[in-house]
């Protein structure tokens, strides 16, 4: 009877474990959003629109609620932007005006013109020059620049197809990422998919798409954060940097670019693969396909991932890690310190701790 007792206790405790995971898999929403709205600090305004933008982008993307994916999410857009849906950056005016300067120069264009295009009124009745010098926040600058383009025949020659502004919302993802990925978008597009990346729900939801719409077997979410920075499967392709490195004897730069795209040109790393010739026993054009396969997931289960691991695990008598922070010092002319995405995984990383113990 005893030993009945305790089988039926068993059944009963795995009924229930099994019971809830299924919940955690498929949370109701209402239970997501209270849970953002115990994590998001207290100071923010409008916590329950963020809570609802939040958990509107996770089920749309079907990713898991999960308490660490909530706190990523949470930490990502409190480093970029404390939570501010269209930050101001300090000295964006002179900053713009630099680069339009900058730009100019590049197309041969004199200074006395640039000045000229930038006096005349713009279609709010101010100069363009005008708006720059009081311009705060990116999406201004956007703005900016997209009448600029359409009213001023210079401006469509300096900036044809181009702006700027490359990252934007809360979380400050990459319109060119938003773009590509826009097929499921679950709102209606007011004007473009670089208008919505300005918004709150369109910031968000394509930043929590850049986080963690993809696969990564990471063993701390330290490196999914340097691959926001950095681009996905950094920090995987930059620990096959460092063992490629390590075995063939050349100094790589760990920044997890495997390949020069858009060109045939060999990269540093790509001559490296290929210095270690037969011991790899791999062609040059299998060496190519498998470094093309960089920017996924299937590049950890190819040959060339696999040998060039089991040969340098092999020299250095030891395991080697699977994920490194990438060794990138961060370019933008909106940064004016020595900064990395080793600082800024830290820094992420740091706050997502903090809203994992809150």
């Amino acid at each position: 009877m005893t030993r009945l007792l305790a089988l039926l206790a068993l059944f009963v405790m795995l009924a229930g474990c099994a019971g809830q995971g299924s919940r955690n898999e498929a949370r109701d929403p209402r239970q997501v959003r209270a849970e953002l709205l115990r994590l998001i600090p207290a100071s923010v305004v409008d916590r329950q629109g963020w809570a609802d933008d939040i958990q509107a982008a996770f089920s749309a993307q079907s990713l898991a609620p999960t308490r660490e994916n909530l706190c990523a999410t949470l930490a990502v857009t409190e480093q970029e932007s404390t939570y501010q849906v269209d930050p101001a950056v300090p000295g964006l005016g002179k900053i713009a005006r630099k680069e339009i300067d900058r730009r100019a120069a590049a197309v041969h264009v004199p200074g006395f013109l640039v000045d000229a295009a930038l006096g005349l009124k713009s279609p709010t009745g101010k100069s363009y020059a005008e708006r720059l010098a009081a311009v705060r926040t990116e999406k201004q600058l956007s703005a900016i620049f997209d009448d600029f383009i359409g009213m001023v025949p210079l401006g469509a020659r300096l900036f044809a197809g181009f702006n700027p502004v490359h990252t934007a919302g809360p979380m400050q993802v990459s319109i060119e990422f938003a773009a590509a990925h826009a097929q499921d978008y679950p709102y209606p597009v007011e004007g473009s998919i670089r208008h919505e990346v300005f918004t709150r729900r369109g910031g968000m939801y394509f930043g929590i798409a850049h986080l963690l719409g993809y696969p990564a077997d990471y063993p701390r979410p330290l490196y999914r954060f340097a691959d926001f920075n950095a681009g996905w499967y950094a920090s995987r392709n930059a620990a096959f940097q460092a063992a490629l490195s390590r075995l063939s004897g050349v100094k790589l730069a760990l920044d997890g670019d495997l390949v020069i795209h858009g060109s045939n040109a060999l990269g540093q790393t790509e001559k490296a693969v290929r210095s270690l010739g037969g011991r790899l026993g791999m062609s040059e054009s299998a060496i190519r396909r498998d470094l093309l396969k960089g920017d996924g997931a299937a590049f950890a289960d190819s040959d060339l991932y696999e040998q060039v691991f089991a040969l340098a695990e092999r020299q250095a008598g030891k395991s080697l890690p699977r994920a490194i922070l990438p060794g990138i010092t961060l370019q933008s002319p909106k940064i004016t310190r020595n900064l990395t995405t080793a600082w800024f995984a830290q820094r992420v990383d740091e706050r997502w701790k903090r809203c994992m113990a809150r």
